[in-house]
C-alpha cells in the first residue's frame, strides 16, 4: 500500500464526547462535517449515534451520506440551501435545514416533496457569516409558518467563545430572538454554544455542538480545559533506505553530510505543508519526503499523533491540519 494510513481510535472519540457531554449543560449535537474533520464522517456518527442528540454537517451531499450509511437521528445541514437541488436533497433524505435569509426558506417552500420540510434557524449574533438579523428571526419564524416549514430549531455560533463580554452580548441578542421564534414555534430547540461554548459554561440552552472536541482538540483560549484526547494517528510508509553520498536533498541543495537517509511515501499531495515537518529534511516533495536515519524498506512510520504541534508551527490551527492530511489516507478505526 502506498496510501497514508490513519487509525482512528472510535474509544477516543466516544470518551471525548462523554467528557464532554458531562461539562455540558444540555444534550449535545455531534458536529462530523468535513468528513468529521477527516476522521470519517459516516463511522463517527454510527458510532455515536446513541450517544448524541442529533448531528451537523456542513452540506446537503455530507447529510445523504449518513442517511445512506444508515443514520437515522435528526441532521441539520449549517450551510443554507443554495439551489433547488439542495432544498431537493434536503426534503428528499429527511435532513434539517438551516434558514439564514428569506431566500434560503424560498428554495426550501418550493421544493418538490410531499412531506413535511424540517428547518433551523440561522441568527447571526455576531459571527458575521450566515443567519437573519436578531430583530428578523419572528419575522423568519412567520414566514417559514405560512410556507409549511417546521422550524424545529433556532442557533447562533459564538465568534470568540474566549471573550465573556462578546459572548455575554452575543447570548443577550440570541436570547431576544430565540424567544420571538419560539412564539411562532414553541418546541423550537435552541443552540448557541460548539466546543467553545460548552467550555465557557455559557449558552446552557437547550442544546449545544460537540466539533473539535470530540476529536481530541480545544478551540484557542480553552488549551487544557477539558480531558480530550486525540483520536487520530497518521502513518507513512518507507520508500526508500539508503546512504547519502553527494548533492542535495530533495530539491535543495545540502549543506551537510548526511549518513543514513530515508524517504517516505508523503508529501504536499497529502496534505502536509510544503514548507516541511518535524520529520523531514527540509522541504517536502508533491508525493515523498526525505529524512534522516535508518529506517527499514516498507515499514509504517507514524508522523503525526497530536496536530496541535504541527499547527502551531505552521500558524495555522488543528481544524485545517485535520481535514487536510486525513483527506486522501486510507482509515483504520479501533
Amino acid at each position: 500500500m502506498q496510501e497514508l494510513i490513519a487509525v482512528v481510535s472510535l474509544k477516543r472519540v466516544a470518551r471525548n464526547f462523554e467528557h464532554l457531554a458531562r461539562i455540558s449543560a444540555c444534550p449535545l449535537i455531534a458536529v462530523v462535517k468535513d468528513d468529521a474533520y477527516g476522521h470519517g464522517a459516516e463511522r463517527i456518527a454510527l458510532a455515536l449515534e446513541k450517544k448524541a442528540g442529533a448531528f451537523a454537517v456542513a452540506t446537503a451531499e455530507e447529510g445523504v451520506a449518513l442517511r445512506v450509511a444508515g443514520v437515522t437521528k435528526d441532521i441539520l445541514v449549517l450551510t443554507p440551501p443554495l439551489d433547488k437541488e439542495d432544498a431537493a436533497r434536503i426534503a428528499g433524505y429527511d435532513l434539517t435545514a438551516s434558514i439564514s435569509s428569506l431566500s434560503a426558506l424560498n428554495l426550501l417552500k418550493n421544493a418538490t416533496w410531499g412531506g413535511e420540510i424540517k428547518a433551523h434557524i440561522a441568527v447571526n449574533t455576531g459571527m458575521n457569516r450566515y443567519g437573519v438579523r436578531p430583530e428578523r428571526a419572528g419575522y423568519a419564524a412567520r414566514e417559514a409558518e405560512r410556507a409549511g416549514v417546521a422550524v424545529t430549531g433556532v442557533y447562533s455560533h459564538f465568534y470568540l467563545p474566549q471573550d465573556k463580554v462578546c459572548r455575554r452580548r452575543q447570548e443577550e441578542l440570541f436570547s431576544r430572538a430565540a424567544g420571538d421564534v419560539r412564539k411562532v414555534f414553541p418546541g423550537a430547540v435552541r443552540h448557541i454554544a460548539a466546543t467553545g461554548g460548552v467550555l465557557s459554561e455559557s449558552g446552557a440552552y437547550d442544546a449545544a455542538r460537540a466539533g473539535i472536541g470530540l476529536y481530541g482538540y480545544l478551540p484557542a483560549g480553552f488549551e487544557g480545559a477539558a480531558e480530550v484526547q486525540p483520536a487520530m494517528k497518521i502513518y507513512a510508509r518507507v520508500g526508500q533506505a539508503f546512504t547519502f553520498t553527494e548533492g542535495g536533498v530533495g530539491y535543495a541543495k545540502s549543506a551537510k553530510h548526511y549518513q543514513k537517509l530515508h524517504t517516505l511515501r508523503l508529501g504536499y499531495g497529502d496534505g502536509f505543508f510544503r514548507s516541511g515537518a518535524p520529520f523531514s529534511i527540509g522541504k517536502l516533495c508533491m508525493d515523498a519526503c526525505v529524512c534522516e536515519g535508518k529506517a527499514r524498506f516498507g515499514a509504517w512510520k507514524c508522523v503525526m499523533e497530536n496536530a496541535s504541534a504541527y499547527a502551531a508551527e505552521h500558524g495555522t490551527t488543528e481544524y485545517e491540519v485535520l481535514v487536510n492530511i486525513a483527506r486522501r489516507a486510507v482509515k483504520i478505526y479501533v
